[in-house]
């Protein structure tokens, strides 16, 4: 058997985004700024991408900019609103457990000589709202914080988080990375206050080298890519209509079927966790039910290190995640473990299972069983 359960690193693309996106390649192939036919043909298909996406956020199409993925959302949302809001303030705040895209964009904010501030969290990977009062000042022109962190699975209360800011400091940007929950449950911008909002094709059966941004209308913000003026001068560059065509697809397909879909999710996750739980030396830091994200559990193995077990696990077919694929090959403590208080034994030991509509019980039986044949042997062999 082949199990894949490591969706949150990327997802299948999925067979009605497949024959799109080669329609696109091959047949509507234009540049969608060209004035003849075969332009205006290309230039159709970011429209509507742009309406099925605006129609799951309960937005205004025109506020749907397309990206290569999450990692320019982010960059092009922090770093675009910083500089365009440098002369209110200087204070930027985030938290201590984001992805690597949003947490190396905080430092060279920091190298430009803005003061970044992050807010600590609790054991389930939750930000402190209190930690948030007292780090909003006078100064402070952005709040960028992840909606679900792509290791654990907390979720951030963003709509209280957005609503407070609005309240104590209404010009204050507030950004929000919803690469991890966007397809997995319901965002109205509107209702949460959020003027920025990143999106990521690759983890919602889309196509990689695919995503987008939400920028509410009149926030100030500037590009940080220049050239054509392509997207109303935000971000410049021929579109990827294919890759356009393909998120658009995705994001209709997510949110038709999205009830469905993720309460078949949950119900995976939490059979995982009742059957991680009672497997001895097994500390899983994910939550069930709706206070944890549908898809993610992250579990930490006692006397096993992460690489060696999914290498172990890759062997029965089995595939997972040591933490964030983005940053899989650089061997280092995640500093979301660490914030989180996770103990010292397990910060190189935790690995992440994460899943989609397609897993199935069968697939998480198998896992369990091979896990109690392989971590006994495993943990003969532990490094002293």
């Amino acid at each position: 058997m082949e199990v894949y359960f490591d969706n949150s690193a990327t997802t299948k693309v999925s067979p009605s985004v497949q024959e799109l996106v080669v329609k696109v390649m091959t047949e509507d192939f234009g540049n969608p700024s060209s004035m003849h036919m075969v332009g205006v043909h290309a230039e159709k298909y970011i429209k509507e991408a742009q309406e099925n996406i605006a129609k799951t956020l309960k937005v205004d199409p025109k506020e749907i900019y397309f990206t290569s993925g999450g990692t320019e959302s982010n960059n092009m949302a922090i770093i675009g609103s910083a500089r365009a809001n440098k002369r209110n303030g200087n204070r930027v705040i985030t938290t201590a457990v984001e992805h690597s895209s949003v947490a190396a964009t905080m430092k060279y904010l920091e190298e430009e000589g803005f003061e970044v501030v992050y807010l600590p969290v609790d054991r389930y990977g939750v930000v402190k709202m209190e930690a948030l009062q007292e780090a909003m000042t006078e100064d402070t022109i952005l709040v960028s914080m992840i909606h679900v962190n792509n290791e654990v699975g907390a979720i951030q209360p963003i709509e209280e988080v957005g609503n407070y800011i609005k309240k104590v400091q209404p010009k204050v940007i507030f950004h929000v990375d919803a690469i991890q929950s966007y397809g997995k449950m319901e965002i109205r911008p509107k209702n949460c206050k959020i003027d920025l909002l990143s999106v990521s094709g690759h983890k919602i059966h889309g196509p990689k080298g695919s995503g987008f941004i939400y920028i509410k209308k009149n926030t100030k913000i500037l590009p940080i890519i220049f050239g054509g003026g392509q997207q109303m001068g935000f971000r410049s560059g021929t579109e990827n209509v294919p890759g356009i065509a393909g998120i658009g697809q995705a994001a209709k397909d997510c949110y038709n079927h999205l009830e469905e879909h993720m309460n078949h999710v949950t119900a995976l996750k939490d059979y995982l966790i009742d059957a991680l739980e009672a497997i001895e030396g097994v500390t899983v830091n994910s939550r069930k039910g709706a206070e944890g994200a549908p898809h993610i559990v992250s579990a930490g193995f006692e006397g096993v290190r992460s690489e060696v077990l999914l290498h172990a696990l890759e062997d029965k077919g089995i595939y997972i995640s040591a933490g964030s694929a983005c940053s899989s090959n650089k061997p280092t403590i995640s500093a979301t473990l660490q914030a989180m208080g996770v103990d010292k034994e397990l910060l190189d030991s935790t690995v992440r299972f994460s899943f989609c509509e397609w897993n199935t019980k069968e697939e998480i039986d198998y896992t369990v069983e091979q896990l109690n044949v392989l971590l006994p042997v495993l943990r003969k062999y532990r490094r002293r």
